[in-house]
């Protein structure tokens, strides 16, 4: 082969992708592993929700405590990755720096291995081009490189679960096997004990699904009564374990109550929010306990709700001001890349941006070449960061679609890629 075509064979090879992904992320580990000393990597990271929840698992205190402070059982996240943290205490030891690097491994696996549903989920909606190129945009995200080291939560896991939903769902589209339709609700069981928030997107794609096989006449009926109950009898067990600890009807997780009060209520910083949660502040965690879980979260969703339908000038700016964030990384984007020094920051700001512009100039190119998978893409930008325009915007709280905000990007692309252009209008149409 000639050089050009070696070059391209490269280009095109999922392994290599995957492989260039890896190298990244493990790079930016190192880097950092190297300027932060071992005794704060050890305990600094398990300091949130997932990490205390982790910790009362494994020192026998059950699923609970998510403050710090031996507070009892909770629902405040989904039980999947706290136990999959606990087991890492158990093997590596509690609050170990050799746990730390087992947690951001896992993190950075997943993290390269989303190349690979993306890769095909893209090869589905435009070609080869695409799918390379959308593997490739997120094999170099600066936030796909980032992120996986600096929380020891779910998102980096939920990155590959949101990216091989979409596959699958592209995928059993065209299925008629009743076991296909199983293992799509194995697969949304396994996401919503692992990421509730993506559920958000589960009508949406199982309808679309239903309106396709019913336009091509095929059964779908039986088929989408089959994914849900699958996905039912996956959060059946832990819905009878909060209903017998709570006395209510817990199916995932309890915080939404809290998360939508933080965003909303009369502590709330025009430029941040005010963390006055349980896990920062004292007076909160005592109130907490003293009211039990399910009724503090009551009482928060309710004071949301009432501040919010109270105050609605200013809810309209501060959703605004989430909305920008959740695409930029900050509300005052301009402000902030002028001031800042740090070349990181702006790298972010900037990515962060073009991304969101790649995103929406994606949607746009499916809806005017009548592409048959446009919708079940775009709803990933679209509805799932509603939650952040009400509650609290961070790129941690983004970072599951974005994935599919690079495969929209690469699409875009495509479309001003003479090679590339053919291939993408020529792909599926509805």
């Amino acid at each position: 082969m000639s050089a050009r075509q070696t070059l391209r064979a490269i280009a095109m090879s999922l392994p290599i992708i995957v492989l260039a992904a890896l190298a990244f992320r493990l790079g930016y580990t190192l880097s950092q592993t190297h300027k932060i000393p071992p005794e704060v990597l050890r305990a600094v990271p398990y300091l949130y929700e997932p990490g205390n929840i982790a910790y009362s698992i494994a020192d026998g205190h059950g699923f609970g405590s998510p403050f710090r402070a031996d507070t009892g059982p909770t629902a405040w996240t989904a039980p999947i990755y706290p136990y999959i943290v606990a087991g890492f205490f158990h093997v590596f030891g509690t609050y170990s720096y050799n746990a730390f690097l087992a947690a951001i491994s896992l993190n950075m696996l997943c993290s390269a291995l989303a190349c690979v549903p993306l890769y095909y989920a893209g090869k589905r909606i435009g070609g080869p081009g695409v799918g390379a190129g959308a593997a490739w945009l997120w094999a170099a995200f600066p936030n796909a490189i980032i992120i996986p080291f600096q929380w020891i939560w779910d998102t980096s896991i939920s990155t590959l679960l949101a990216a091989t939903i979409l596959w699958a769902t592209l995928v059993l589209a065209e299925s008629r096997r009743a076991r296909d339709w199983i293992g799509y609700g194995l697969l949304w069981g396994l996401t919503m004990m692992t990421n509730p928030t993506l559920s958000s997107l589960l009508p949406l794609l199982l309808g679309w699904l239903a309106y396709r096989a019913r336009k091509e006449q095929r059964s779908w009926i039986a088929n989408v009564a089959l994914s849900v109950a699958v996905i039912a009898a996956c959060c059946v067990p832990w819905t009878i374990r909060n209903y017998i600890v709570f006395h209510a009807f817990v199916p995932t997780r309890s915080a939404f109550g809290m998360q939508l009060w933080i965003g909303n209520n009369e502590h709330y910083s025009d430029r941040w929010a005010v963390w006055k949660d349980p896990l920062d502040d004292q007076d909160e965690r005592e109130k907490y306990v003293a009211m039990g879980e399910i009724a503090y979260m009551g009482e928060k969703r309710d004071e949301a709700i009432e501040f919010m339908l109270t105050h609605p000038r200013r809810e309209v700016h501060m959703i605004s001001r989430r909305f920008v964030s959740t695409w930029t990384g900050s509300a005052t984007p301009i402000r902030d890349f002028v001031d800042t020094h740090s070349f990181v920051i702006r790298g972010l700001l900037a990515g962060n941006l073009m991304a969101g512009i790649g995103a929406l100039a994606g949607i746009v190119v499916l809806r005017r070449r009548k592409n048959v998978f446009a919708f079940p893409v775009s709803v990933f930008p679209i509805v799932y960061p509603f939650a952040e325009y009400l509650a609290q915007a961070l790129l941690r709280y983004r970072h599951p679609i974005d994935p599919i905000v690079m495969l929209l990007t690469a699409v875009a692309l495509a479309e001003f890629w003479p090679r590339s252009k053919s291939a993408t209008g020529n792909a599926r149409y509805s």
